[in-house]
């Protein structure tokens, strides 16, 4: 018998400190470097979206990947990429950790729509209550002194 997955995934990670530095001229370029390493890692890229301190990413990660390993490889990947080719003013990284949820076939599109807006969206909710309530409507419990990096305590 034969495996068949369909394994999808909403990502979300942010900016180390939520520092807004992935400007409107380097986003394109850094969704596409994101998309080539999900599709080296045998993903696929079904969306990926954000603005200045966050990305989105919905995508398929195949069963032999684990979550983590597909989201370590994106974060080094693509803040090398960041760096080397100096795309920032400063240096960039990623914050650690990350949120993941799976998506079924049925919300795929809903998903899409909510990354593909994240601008308009954003001009009512910071990324930080954005978080929080992903978190929360997933039943995910967490502690707020652990949730964000602070550039002062780290």
């Amino acid at each position: 018998m034969s495996t068949y997955t369909c394994l999808k995934y909403h990502l979300i990670f942010g900016t180390q400190y939520r520092r807004p530095l992935l400007l409107k001229p380097i986003r394109q370029e850094l969704y596409a470097y994101i998309g080539g390493i999900i599709r080296d890692e045998g993903g696929n890229l079904d969306s990926i979206g954000g603005i200045e301190d966050h990305v989105h990413i919905l995508c398929g990660i195949p069963p032999r990947i684990a979550v983590s390993n597909m989201l370590r490889a994106i974060k080094a990947s693509s803040s090398k990429w960041i760096n080397d080719n100096r795309r920032t003013t400063s240096e960039f990284r990623w914050q650690r950790g990350f949120a993941a949820f799976s998506v079924s076939k049925s919300k795929m599109p809903d998903v899409d729509c909510y990354i593909g807006n994240q601008e308009v969206h954003h001009l009512k909710i910071s990324f930080e209550d954005e978080y929080r309530n992903f978190l929360i409507r997933h039943g995910i419990k967490f502690e707020e002194q652990y949730l964000f990096e602070d550039e002062h305590t780290g």
